[in-house]
């Protein structure tokens, strides 16, 4: 005889008790064989949610840059408790917020835990392993810049080599004494080593210090990432010519599978891109506004047009000064509006002023919003959209 019966199970989110009721449920379908008196279960779970889930870096860094971004864009993390790995973004009201190490992140968004994450493009990398699922939603979100290289010391027998194709010629390295690598990248490295024509080499994989390796005589090579390369000279070690497997930044990565199947994902990835998009565009950017005297809104135009540090995004804005004069409404000046780089802001007041602009104000800008962003258009047509 067996049986077969459907047990569905709610249970309520980490927010359900302050924010909503709860989102989440799981369908078991559980089938029961009697056989000779025998009772065998055997039950099989999914869980199932709405609420979408974004992966942040729990620590460090990464993390402390990733939340000031965000910040910037009005989309202010709250985090009720720091012991919790878990916060929300008011303004995205479906939107989780899940802390998590950063190869987490990646793994957790492959398993279809998380649906969005910012880390680095170097984890993506190393722990995606060309999943294409994974997509770069934003590929340069102007922090966390490093690159991941190999190096080497820089004396011995590695003194006068210094490109990775010396480095394969040199007839030291064998089967019985391979050249020897200690690298956290344990996917990215030896796949960069195979393709550069290294064909002698153990890897060794190890987390932190590994500029100590060499020197010990543990290791002949690291393959680790570099931001300044203060850490690998002070070590005594170099970058060699050719020697870059990658370079990475902080970027916004999406599941497909959630953006195309999961309800609010997409639009949520689309608010989220066009507040990055618009703020980055905005940074370094100022907008600089000023009176200038004129007979025409085009004569002043023209005026401004004719120098090389105001030309804006399209062109000035210029608009009249009304006054009251003798009781009439009259206008000698018109306002000038021109969005120029903060670097040049000194030189675009002295150009201003050779033209008669004066009473210059300066604000700053916190987002630029185009007609519709690149990288927006780039996703939909990635999705097949």
């Amino acid at each position: 005889m067996a049986a077969a019966f459907d047990l569905i199970l709610s249970f309520s989110s980490p927010f359900s008790a302050r924010r909503r009721p709860s989102r989440y449920a799981i369908a078991c379908r559980a089938s029961v064989s009697v056989v000779a008196g025998d009772v065998t279960p055997m039950t099989t779970g999914q869980v199932e949610r709405s609420v979408v889930r974004l992966g942040l870096p729990s620590k460090g860094r990464m993390a402390e840059e990733t939340l000031n971004l965000l910040k910037s864009c009005q989309l202010t993390v709250r985090q009720l408790n720091p012991r919790q790995y878990t916060a929300d973004i008011p303004l995205l009201p479906n939107l989780e917020v899940w802390f998590q190490r950063p190869k987490d992140i990646v793994r957790k968004m492959q398993s279809g835990d998380l649906d969005l994450g910012f880390v680095g493009y170097d984890t993506v990398c190393e722990y995606g392993q060309g999943d294409e699922d994974l997509v770069i939603v934003h590929d340069a979100l102007a922090y966390g810049a490093c690159h991941l290289a190999l190096a080497i010391p820089k004396e011995g027998i590695f003194e006068n080599i210094n490109s990775i194709d010396e480095l394969s010629r040199m007839t030291k390295w064998t089967a019985e004494r391979p050249l020897r690598v200690v690298t956290g990248f344990t996917y990215l490295g030896p796949k960069f080593l195979k393709e550069k024509g290294l064909k002698h080499v153990t890897i060794t994989t190890a987390d932190g210090a590994l500029e100590s390796y060499p020197a010990m005589g543990t290791a002949d090579a690291i393959v680790d990432l570099v931001s300044s390369g203060t850490t690998l000279r002070e070590n005594n070690l170099k970058e060699v010519q050719g020697g870059t497997v990658l370079q990475s930044q902080a970027v916004l990565v999406a599941s497909k599978r959630s953006l195309s199947s999961r309800e609010g994902v997409l639009e949520i990835t689309h608010e989220m891109l066009e507040r990055l998009e618009a703020h980055l565009r905005a940074t370094g950017e100022i907008m600089v506004t000023a009176n200038m005297r004129g007979k025409t809104a085009e004569e002043v135009a023209q005026r401004v047009i004719s120098q090389t540090s105001l030309s804006g995004l399209q062109g000035p804005t210029v608009s009249p000064v009304y006054c009251l004069r003798d009781g009439k409404v009259e206008v000698d000046y018109y306002a000038i509006n021109i969005v120029v780089p903060q670097k040049s802001l000194y030189k675009s007041i002295q150009q201003l002023r050779s033209i008669g602009g004066s009473g210059v104000l300066v604000s700053k800008l916190t987002y630029i919003f185009d007609e519709e962003t690149p990288r927006w258009r780039k996703l939909l047509s990635q999705l097949g959209m």
